[in-house]
């Protein structure tokens, strides 16, 4: 039953039920009763104060892997004459924060090509972004939507997002904590879009473990989380996440073996991989594309290799000129699967 009807000229929405809600929107599921097919409106108030920079992005891209914009339009109440802003996108039903929860209720962890299939497919709408200057500021499975039939993956919610600009300040109170990289921990403003991959590895960590990674009470205990597992950072890591932090008196505390930490379920390409993407230095940490050519990935390169319900799996491999160009020619012959070239 329908909660009530947003109207744009030429189309109507009707609403259905609410999907989330967050601290700059709502979301809910709706029919357009003009196609027919379901869509996903989020309403966000718009605060005169501030610049809405989600509309302007969304506008601006176009992936598989990354949630479409179909529509857009505002609304306005008669009584305040506040003014809302209401993107209408694609309905992808579930999240990667659902299909974990799902499989902790059924004692078991996600399996392994589904891992693969959904952090391949992460790192592809996250080079996107970053091609094009944009970092995302707020990765977190609750953000990434996948179809549990054909295991695509969206990137969704931008409502964080920010084209980056050097020697533009940002703030660092940004991204979900368990997510969060630890420079913006150390309060830089000049961070660059590495946070962005630091985010990448804590979801692959969940997918591996069934829970986050680093699970901190608090801004500092999320710190303390972090050094636990990857040890206390060097003077020099330190200065690669802010240049201007100054206090290095930090307890030491040796890393942990991260082989017995995820268990031996856990394939050694799959550590790597994460571990890779976890580095206390942001430039050190790997590329999204460059990561597509890890190894872990090897068997989404076999045409033989089919999902957990015995399907093909989703479109991987559909590079185009832009993405193939922005790497060098050893990673661009690793990014196509020999049977396709």
């Amino acid at each position: 039953m329908s909660v009530r009807c947003l109207q744009k000229p030429n189309e109507n929405y009707q609403i259905f039920k609410l999907l989330g809600k967050g601290s700059f929107g709502v979301v809910h599921k709706a029919r357009s009763t003009k196609k027919g097919h379901s869509v996903a409106i989020k309403t966000v108030f718009l605060d005169k104060r501030y610049h809405n920079r989600e509309l302007q992005i969304m506008k601006k891209l176009k992936h598989r892997n990354i949630i479409k914009l179909e529509n857009y339009f505002y609304s306005q109440k008669d009584s305040t004459k506040d003014v809302y802003l209401h993107l209408v996108m694609e309905y992808i039903p579930k999240t990667i924060s659902q299909l974990t929860q799902y499989h902790q209720n059924q004692l078991d962890k996600v399996p392994m090509i589904l891992v693969k299939v959904h952090t391949y497919q992460l790192c592809r709408a996250v080079a996107k972004l970053h091609r094009m200057d944009i970092c995302h500021r707020d990765i977190k499975p609750e953000n990434i939507l996948i179809s549990p039939s054909t295991s695509e993956l969206r990137l969704c919610d931008f409502g964080s997002a920010k084209i980056l600009k050097k020697g533009e300040k940002s703030t660092s109170y940004i991204c979900s904590r368990y997510y969060r990289a630890p420079e913006l921990i150390f309060g830089a403003t000049e961070y660059k879009k590495q946070i962005d991959l630091w985010s990448i590895g804590c979801v692959l960590a969940e997918l591996f473990m069934g829970r986050p990674i680093f699970r901190g009470k608090s801004v500092m205990g999320q710190l303390v989380e972090i050094i636990k597992v990857l040890g206390t950072p060097t003077e020099s890591e330190l200065t690669s996440m802010n240049k201007n932090y100054s206090n290095f008196n930090l307890p030491k505390v040796e890393p942990k073996n991260l082989k017995k930490l995820f268990g031996k379920r856990i394939p050694d390409e799959g550590i790597d991989l994460v571990s890779k993407f976890l580095k206390y230095n942001p430039n050190a940490r790997i590329n999204p594309l460059e990561a597509c050519t890890h190894p872990f990935f090897d068997q989404l390169r076999d045409p033989n290799t089919k999902l957990p319900n015995k399907t093909d799996l989703p479109e991987l491999f559909d590079f185009d000129s832009e993405e193939l160009n922005s790497v060098n020619d050893q990673i661009k012959k690793k990014l196509i699967p020999q049977h396709l070239r």
